[in-house]
C-alpha cells in the first residue's frame, strides 16, 4: 500500500506543472551551478600551479646578495583549491589564497583576516551548495504543502481513508513520492558532480571519496528535514492556503533571518579588531615585551647563553657571525608576539563559526553550510591550517637563509654574499592538507543539529498524520 501511495504521488507530482516549471528550474540553475564551479575551479587550479612554478624561479633568480637580503625578499605561499571546492566555495573569497613570507612579519593575507568578511555576500554568488540550501528546500514546499491540506479540501482525504487506508501509510506514501521527485532532480546533478569530482585536476584535501559520501549524507539529511516539516503541517493545517504561508514563514526565517541574525550577533558575542587594530595592538605589545621583557633584554639575555656555550666573554670572539644570529633571535622574539595574536583572532573567528553551528539548532541551514565548507575544504578551519604551515614554513625559510650568515659569513658580515645555489638548496612549501576525520571534528554541533532536525521532523509528521483529521 505504502509504494501504491508512493507511485501515485510522484506521478501527480510530475505531472503538476509547478512540478515541471519549477523544478525545471531549480535542475537548470544546479547544473549550471555545477559547470561554472567546476569551470571556475579548473581555472584557479591551473592558475595556482603556474603561480607556484613562477614564484620559484623567481626566487632562484633573484641574483647575488646576502642571505638576510634574501629573506627580505621573501615568497609567496599559495593557498591550494580541494577538489570539492567547485561544489562550496565557501570563505576563499573572503580569506585569500596567497601570503607573502619575509623575514621579521608575519603578514596578512589578501583580503586581510583582521577584516570579518560577511559569509552572506556568497549568496551574490551561484554555486551548487546554494542552490540545494536555499531553491530546494523551497522546491520541496511548493510540491508538498498541499500533499494533506489539499485532498481535505478537496474531499479526497476523507474518501481515501474511508477505504481502510492507514494514515501513517499515507503519510510515509507522501513522502516517498515527494523523495522521488527530488530524486529526478537530484540523480542528473549527482552524475554531472561525480563526473566534474573526476576530472577534477587539484585534491588538496585527503580522503576526497570519505569527504563527499559525508557531504551527500548531511544535504539528504537537510532537505528530509523539509520533507518532514512540509508534511507535518500540511497535516495540520485547516486549508492549503494557511499551510503554504506558513512553510513560507519557515522558509524564510530558516534561510534567510537566522543566517543574517546568527552572523550579526556572533560578530557581538565574539568581536574581531580592524585590520588598522590588529596591526596597532601587535605592534604595541611588540615595543612594550611579554611580562616587561623588551627585545633588547630578550637578546642581552640570549646573547649572555651564547657566550657562555662557547666560553667566551666577547662577540667578536665567537667562531660564529654575531650579526646572523642576532636576526634568527630577533625572528624568536617576534614569534612569539604574532603566536599571540594571530591565535587570539582566529580563536575569535573559530568561536563565530561554533556560535552559528549552535544556532543550527533553530536553523539547519546554518548547520548543513557550516558542514558543506568544512568537507569541501573551503571554511575557515582549512584556511587557518594553511596559514600556519604557511607561517612554519616561513620560519624554517628564514632560519635557513639566517643560519647560512651565522655559519659561513665570518668577519665579512654585511658583505657576505650568496647566490643561486643556495637559494635553489632553500626549502619548498609543500602544503600537508587535513583529511575527512579532522574536516569533520570540529563539526560536531552541526552534525548534531542536522541528525536533529530530519529526525524531528519525522516525528512531528508522524504525529500530525496519525492525528489526521478528513
Amino acid at each position: 500500500m505504502v509504494m501504491r501511495i508512493a507511485r501515485k504521488e510522484l506521478l501527480e507530482m510530475t505531472r503538476d506543472g509547478r512540478f515541471r516549471v519549477a523544478g525545471g528550474v531549480v535542475l537548470l540553475l544546479l547544473l549550471t551551478a555545477l559547470g561554472l564551479g567546476w569551470s571556475r575551479h579548473a581555472d584557479v587550479t591551473a592558475a595556482h600551479e603556474t603561480a607556484v612554478a613562477q614564484e620559484r624561479e623567481i626566487w632562484e633568480a633573484q641574483g647575488e646578495k646576502s642571505p638576510h637580503s634574501a629573506s627580505h625578499y621573501g615568497v609567496y605561499a599559495f593557498k591550494p583549491t580541494g577538489r570539492l571546492a567547485f561544489f562550496d566555495t565557501g570563505t576563499e573569497a573572503y580569506t585569500g589564497v596567497t601570503v607573502w613570507l619575509e623575514s621579521h612579519k608575519q603578514n596578512q593575507f589578501l583580503y586581510r583576516p583582521a577584516r570579518d568578511g560577511n559569509t552572506l555576500q556568497r549568496f551574490g554568488e551561484l554555486t551548487a551548495a546554494t542552490v540545494l540550501q536555499l531553491l530546494m528546500p523551497l522546491l520541496i514546499i511548493l510540491l508538498a504543502f498541499s500533499a494533506f491540506a489539499g485532498e481535505r479540501e478537496s474531499g479526497t482525504l476523507r474518501q481515501v481513508l474511508s477505504l481502510g487506508v492507514r494514515r501513517r501509510d499515507l503519510a510515509i506514501g507522501k513522502a516517498l513520492g515527494v523523495a522521488g521527485a527530488l530524486a529526478l532532480l537530484l540523480v542528473p546533478a549527482v552524475l554531472l558532480g561525480a563526473a566534474a569530482l573526476t576530472a577534477a585536476t587539484a585534491d588538496s584535501e585527503s580522503g576526497g571519496l570519505m569527504r563527499t559520501l559525508l557531504l551527500a549524507g548531511a544535504y539528504l539529511l537537510y532537505l528530509g528535514a523539509f520533507v518532514g516539516v512540509t508534511l507535518a503541517v500540511s497535516a495540520r493545517a485547516p486549508s492549503a492556503r494557511f499551510a503554504l504561508v506558513g512553510l513560507l514563514g519557515f522558509w524564510v526565517f530558516v534561510c534567510l533571518a537566522a543566517p543574517r541574525a546568527a552572523t550579526d550577533l556572533a560578530k557581538a558575542y565574539y568581536p574581531t579588531p580592524s585590520a588598522q587594530e590588529f596591526a596597532a595592538a601587535l605592534a604595541d605589545e611588540k615595543e612594550a615585551g611579554i611580562d616587561g621583557v623588551d627585545y633588547e633584554d630578550f637578546l642581552e639575555a640570549r646573547k649572555q647563553e651564547l657566550l657562555a656555550e662557547y666560553g667566551v666573554d666577547d662577540v667578536e670572539a665567537l667562531p660564529i657571525n654575531y650579526g646572523g644570529w642576532r636576526f634568527e633571535v630577533s625572528e624568536e622574539y617576534g614569534n612569539q608576539f604574532f603566536d599571540l595574536h594571530y591565535s587570539r583572532l582566529w580563536d575569535q573567528f573559530e568561536a563565530q563559526d561554533r556560535f552559528r553551528q549552535r544556532v543550527g539548532f533553530a536553523a539547519p541551514l546554518l548547520a548543513v553550510r557550516s558542514l558543506s565548507m568544512s568537507l569541501a575544504g573551503s571554511d575557515f578551519a582549512h584556511f587557518r591550517w594553511f596559514a600556519e604551515q604557511a607561517e612554519q614554513y616561513r620560519r624554517r625559510l628564514v632560519a635557513f637563509l639566517n643560519n647560512d650568515m651565522r655559519d659561513n659569513a665570518g668577519a665579512a658580515a654585511f658583505s657576505y654574499r650568496q647566490d643561486r645555489r643556495l637559494w635553489r638548496q632553500a626549502p619548498v612549501f609543500a602544503y600537508d592538507a587535513p583529511d575527512a576525520l579532522w574536516a569533520l571534528s570540529g563539526q560536531s554541533e552541526a552534525v548534531a543539529a542536522l541528525v536533529l532536525w530530519p529526525v524531528l521532523s519525522a516525528f512531528l509528521a508522524w504525529g500530525a498524520a496519525a492525528r489526521l483529521k478528513p
